[in-house]
């Protein structure tokens, strides 16, 4: 399948990462679930996918709150993100956005914008040896208020000195295309994997 994008000239492209340029959510999930096991801690599979784009301690303060945990956040937190790094040899690229990626690298500049750490989100992009495409990261830890607030899309639209409106946002979650719309600006929604017809 191919991605439609919407009507513009568009001057800039800020993407999401995980799930939107790299297929990871399946490889987070994984991570996910094996580290909240250790502490018998649920997370469904759905209420997962709904909350992409939430920075990973936020994930586990929310979990707590639902559960009634006391799970430690920064040690849940680095245990989660090396189960992932254990699993990049797995990754791949979503390949309806990485043919957007490849079109206009070169033309205009490119943000990627997550919720993911930073560390989290290099490591992704080097192991699908395309970190070099993109002129800015916004990572957690960059802004205080994470999406479905503007500030992340924002502030990449400020660092690359585009106006919001001439920027073009790829996201795969709701709370990601509500960040966008919140920032005035036009996006395209990437299908989960399950609506993927695979390219390969």
């Amino acid at each position: 399948m191919k991605l439609k994008l919407p009507e513009g000239n568009f001057k800039a492209y800020l993407f999401d990462c995980d799930g939107t340029i790299a297929d990871s959510m399946p490889l987070h999930y994984v991570a996910w679930r094996n580290v909240l096991g250790q502490w018998g801690c649920e997370f469904d599979e759905e209420i997962f996918y709904a909350w992409g784009g939430m920075p990973v301690s936020e994930i586990i303060s929310t979990l707590n709150q639902r559960h009634g945990l006391a799970m430690p956040v920064e040690e849940v937190a680095k245990r989660k993100e090396e189960a992932y790094y254990a699993a990049l040899p797995h990754l791949r690229a979503v390949p309806e956005v990485l043919e957007h990626i490849e079109d206009q690298f070169g033309q205009i500049p490119f943000a990627v914008v997550s919720g993911s750490t930073r560390d989290s989100v290099v490591a992704s992009l080097e192991s699908l040896k395309i970190l070099d495409r993109f002129d800015t990261l916004v990572c957690a830890g960059d802004y205080a208020k994470s999406k479905p607030d503007p500030e992340p899309f924002l502030m990449a639209a400020q660092r690359l000195g585009v106006a919001p409106e001439s920027c073009l946002v790829f996201e795969d979650t709701e709370m990601g295309i509500q960040a966008a719309t919140a920032a005035g600006m036009a996006s395209v929604k990437v299908p989960p994997p399950w609506e993927r017809v695979s390219i390969a």
